[in-house]
């Protein structure tokens, strides 16, 4: 192996003791409260339909789950799907 000279070693050293301190950083620094908090019911959709004379009114509430992209879905206080993402939930509209 091949010897590092003082001058090197000094530069090693610095840029090893640079990262520490950028690494130490970014770990102290807070989550954001919004990416953590979210509330239970995230969204709502309502849909009337005046189709049959009398309004008929549907409620789709989208919860929270274990992704931050998907929903639980309960439609009129039914549950639909567990964990299903935006696009499918207006694919089933």
């Amino acid at each position: 192996m091949y010897r590092r000279s003082k001058k090197y070693q000094a530069q090693v050293a610095r840029l090893a003791n640079a990262r520490a301190t950028k690494e130490r950083k970014r770990l102290e620094e807070a989550v954001p409260a919004d990416r953590c908090d979210l509330p239970d019911l995230r969204r709502v959709i309502e849909i009337t339909d005046f189709d049959t004379g009398t309004p008929v009114t549907h409620r789709i509430e989208l919860y929270r789950s274990d992704r931050i992209d998907c929903y639980n879905v309960k439609i009129d206080g039914q549950p639909w799907q567990q964990r299903i993402g935006w696009s499918r939930i207006l694919e089933g509209l």
